[in-house]
C-alpha cells in the first residue's frame, strides 16, 4: 500500500537520445510491490518532447496539465488536459509540448517493460 503526494517523489531528467527537456517521476513501480503495472509522471517543459520511438508494449496516458501534439505513425494529433491517449505496441510515437506551460502526463506501462 502506498499513499504519497506526487511532488514528494523524486524526479529525474530523461537522458535518452531524442528527448528534450523531459523529466520523469516513477510514481508506482515494482519497488512499491506493483507486480503488473508501473505508473510514471512525465513533465515536459515548453518546447520539450519525448524521443520518437517504438517499443513492444502498450501504454496508456492521461494528460494532467498542459497541451501538446501526439505524433503517431507520422501524423500529429492535438491534445490537452484531461485527454486520454492509448498507444498500441510497436507503433512509432512521440509527445511534444506545444504550450507555454509545463505539460504533465501520467503514463502506465506493464511492469515487465521496466
Amino acid at each position: 500500500m502506498k499513499i504519497e503526494k506526487s511532488a514528494n517523489i523524486s524526479k529525474s531528467s530523461v537522458e535518452v537520445e531524442g528527448a528534450k527537456d523531459v523529466e520523469i517521476r516513477w510514481l508506482i513501480s515494482k519497488d512499491d510491490g506493483a507486480e503488473n503495472f508501473a505508473m510514471r509522471m512525465f513533465e515536459l517543459q515548453p518546447g520539450g518532447h519525448t524521443p520518437l520511438h517504438t517499443h513492444p508494449h502498450e501504454h496508456e496516458a492521461f494528460v494532467v496539465q498542459g497541451r501538446g501534439v501526439f505524433v503517431y505513425e507520422g501524423q500529429e494529433h492535438q491534445f490537452s488536459a484531461e485527454d486520454v491517449i492509448f498507444v498500441p505496441p510497436n507503433k512509432e510515437h512521440q509527445f511534444k509540448n506545444t504550450g507555454d506551460s509545463v505539460l504533465r502526463l501520467l503514463c502506465i506501462i506493464p511492469a515487465s517493460a521496466v
